[in-house]
């Protein structure tokens, strides 16, 4: 028997006019009447193991999709739960509405189930928090929250609705789902910075996330192809440049950065992976000027003073600088020498690692995996990191073909995204490879939900770097106090066997020359199916910042 249509069905509705195709949850029976107005709007319901998760795969669809992804968690400890993804996407600028169960209104402040007032909670770590203000106006409060979190800069924004409302009539709401107007750069910025080019002997380009995010790459790398610029990779900035461009310089970062004397910073914070905005000074070198390029006023830096930024729609930007470089005279000529140099020093750095790549050695290397998983990637290949020291390999030895297909945590750096980006990418890209690579550290925050990719029939290939310890913490205290404590964990945990026994398939590989073929079952298996590969625990992967 079909119910009776109620709030549920409006928030739905709009959400659906939004492009809404999935709803990422864990049952819980505050938010019942946004499940059944799931069901009577025909949108998936994707139900998870932990709240995380499910924020987490709607964070990931908004990033591989670029439109909003949308989270429901029940009241109090689901919403609890999920802070971690929330507060992810803050930091990575994902369009995400994530809806809340609340307790009734009629019973606010006698103690009710799970009473707890949630937008205070979530108020740092959202454009917008609030609670729907009735049955009447939930159509208005979602098309707010959906506009709040495209608008740039993106981000979370969270709704939470009392049960009472939830479940009550309410009139339908036409959603007017108009993009918003692109914002224009200040052309006197635009000038500046193509100036800063033209007098520029040793420039470099750096692109991030929101290059990808603000749907910006063909005009970036038509940018940096009609001026020769040098160009390093940054976030889902990777693949702008597939690997192999002779602009793409990203191998040579440490001299790029150290010795260029102008840095052009688009599309990502100037944050300590990038050295919190100092370039330059290396070799004797002066410090270099730097240039900040955002999609919004309030995300260009305010640490540091840079020679010159602009803020708009990133397309434009590229557009108006093209331009501006044309009028300002930019000699491509001044700065060829450093960029032959640049990608000199990259080809260098890729026919340097050949030796580890293939390393033979017992235990294996990490490295090894990176070359036999470059042999059997497609270029259109979807790659998750989820972990410390195995994935900071992934950064530098997996290099995209394409934009948009490699998904890690982003600045906040959080544990346990990789089932939940699994999950999202499986669906957003259904014909793609999607591989997850997890450290073992990372594996114990999310490996429950193998279990969701194999009720929701979604095959993923997880690779796990079983090193038995937590890498970025022992290292480091045994280099400071001669020892380590809190720090490690079971040697070659048999975690594969946990995804077979969640249904899925796997292997435990201990010998370098085994990692190739099972590397093939897996994305012949049809499953999701785990490669558990125990490497050597002394090697340390060779970072060059702490990020404090």
């Amino acid at each position: 028997m079909e119910s009776v249509k109620h709030a549920g069905d409006a928030a739905v509705a709009v959400s659906k006019a939004y492009g809404i195709e999935t709803m990422f949850t864990l049952s819980g029976g505050h938010v019942f009447p946004l499940y059944d107005g799931a069901v009577h709007e025909g949108m998936r319901i994707l139900d998870v193991r932990h709240e995380q998760s499910a924020v987490f795969a709607a964070e990931a669809t908004a990033r591989l999709t670029r439109r909003p992804g949308l989270a429901v968690l029940t009241a109090g400890p689901g919403i609890t739960n999920g802070v971690s993804g929330v507060a992810t996407a803050h930091f990575n600028g994902s369009p995400l509405v994530v809806m809340g169960g609340r307790a009734p209104q009629s019973r606010w402040g006698s103690g009710a189930l799970q009473e707890l007032d949630h937008p205070p909670l979530l108020a740092p770590i959202t454009k917008l928090a609030f609670t729907a203000t009735g049955p009447e106006s939930i159509g208005q409060d979602v098309e707010l929250a959906f506009r709040t979190a495209i608008a740039p800069h993106r981000g979370p924004v969270f709704i939470d609705f009392a049960m009472d409302h939830l479940f009550a009539p309410s009139p339908e709401h036409p959603a007017d789902t108009q993009t918003p107007s692109p914002l224009e750069p200040d052309p006197d910025g635009v000038a500046t910075i193509a100036r800063l080019i033209g007098e520029a002997e040793r420039p470099v380009l750096v692109l991030g996330s929101d290059v990808w995010m603000d749907r910006a790459e063909e005009a970036a790398r038509d940018f940096a192809e009609a001026w020769k610029l040098p160009v390093i990779l940054n976030g889902q900035g990777r693949g702008i440049l597939p690997a192999g461009h002779e602009l793409l310089v990203t191998r040579a970062r440490g001299q790029a950065f150290g010795e260029a004397d102008l840095v052009v910073v688009v599309g990502t914070p100037l944050d300590f992976r990038l050295g919190y905005g100092w370039f330059g000074g290396k070799n004797d070198k002066p410090l270099a000027r730097v240039v900040h390029i955002a999609d919004a006023p309030s995300q260009l830096a305010t640490h540091m003073q840079p020679a010159a930024s602009a803020a708009g729609d990133l397309s434009v930007v590229f557009w108006s600088l093209n331009t501006a470089c044309g009028e300002a005279n930019v000699k491509p000529g001044r700065y060829a020498p450093w960029t032959a140099r640049l990608a000199e020093a990259s080809r260098a750095a890729i026919a340097a690692d050949a030796e580890l790549l293939s390393a033979d050695t017992d235990p294996i290397h990490p490295m090894r995996i990176y070359g036999e998983l470059g042999k059997v990637l497609a270029d259109d290949a979807v790659v998750i990191g989820d972990g410390g020291d195995f994935v900071s390999y992934a950064g530098k030895y997996v290099e995209p073909k394409q934009p948009g297909n490699w998904l890690d945590p982003g600045p906040y750096g959080c544990l346990g995204t990789g089932l939940g980006y699994a999950i999202a990418a499986r669906l957003a890209r259904p014909s793609s490879q999607v591989v997850l690579l997890l450290g073992d550290g990372a594996a114990g925050f999310s490996l429950m939900d193998v279990d969701s990719l194999v009720r929701h029939g979604l095959p993923v290939v997880m690779v796990c770097g079983n090193n038995g310890i937590w890498g970025l913490e022992k290292h480091p205290m045994q280099m400071l106090y001669g020892y380590d404590v809190a720090a490690d964990l079971q040697p070659q945990t048999r975690y594969d066997q946990v995804v077979t026994a969640l249904g899925g398939g796997g292997e435990l590989v201990t010998r370098p020359s085994e990692i190739g073929p099972a590397l093939r079952r897996a994305f012949a298996a049809g499953v999701p199916y785990m490669v558990n590969i125990a490497t050597d625990p002394q090697i340390a992967y060779p970072r060059n910042t702490t990020g404090v």
